[in-house]
């Protein structure tokens, strides 16, 4: 059997709901790791085509980018289906609660925080500002960053709702993401890849255009 790539994904449908609003949304569902084990990034909308695309690999955790609904919806049944444990940073607890009551995650993420998985290791970056406890995941040797709702090809991800500041991600970006190595790809929740030397020029302009 060929071996699998370090970096899949899936891209799975359904909607985002917050503030009164609902929009129609399509993420990025990001596995990482070997042909042995995988961690999922965001295990959003459609736990079988997530548990599809796992196979008979374990999976050793579900790190969550944040806990707007569309990125956590289908963590609960993936978490049943394979016995992994959910990973988000309790500045999020707010919004996890809104879409699980009282069913706490299984545990937290902290900035600096160290997994591996299948020979990668992977760092937990703490970036508020899309939401509170908002984190990217960094995989050096991968050359890779997944940045969640906070870094997208073409600037930083909404900060018009609730729990949201621009100023907040704007530091974020600037101060952890934007001093990665230039070359490394940037993997968002929703829409194309980037790279950090493709995003890092604009940092003025999207401070002025304040979005």
């Amino acid at each position: 059997m060929a071996q699998r790539e370090a970096i899949s994904s899936v891209v799975t449908s359904g909607q985002f709901t917050l503030d009164g609003g609902t929009w129609d949304v399509d993420n990025n569902v990001w596995l990482v790791g070997s042909d042995d084990e995988v961690v999922v990034i965001d295990a959003a909308h459609d736990a079988l085509a997530i548990v599809e695309a796992i196979g008979d690999r374990r999976t050793q955790a579900i790190i969550c980018t944040h806990a707007h609904n569309d990125h956590i919806n289908a963590a609960s049944a993936v978490a049943d289906a394979t016995g992994a444990p959910i990973l988000l940073h309790p500045a999020d607890e707010v919004l996890w609660k809104m879409v699980y009551g009282s069913r706490p995650p299984d545990g937290s993420l902290a900035d600096g925080d160290m997994l591996t998985v299948g020979g990668v290791d992977l760092r937990i970056l703490h970036t508020p500002g899309h939401a509170p406890g908002a984190v990217c995941v960094y995989a050096p040797e991968l050359g890779a960053l997944f940045s969640g709702d906070t870094l997208f090809a073409g600037g930083p991800g909404a900060t018009g709702r609730s729990y949201s500041s621009f100023d907040t991600i704007i530091a974020s970006i600037r101060d952890r993401l934007l001093t990665l190595p230039p070359e490394t790809e940037v993997h968002p929740g929703h829409g194309a890849s980037t790279t950090i030397g493709a995003e890092a020029p604009h940092l003025t302009e999207w401070i002025s255009r304040g979005h």
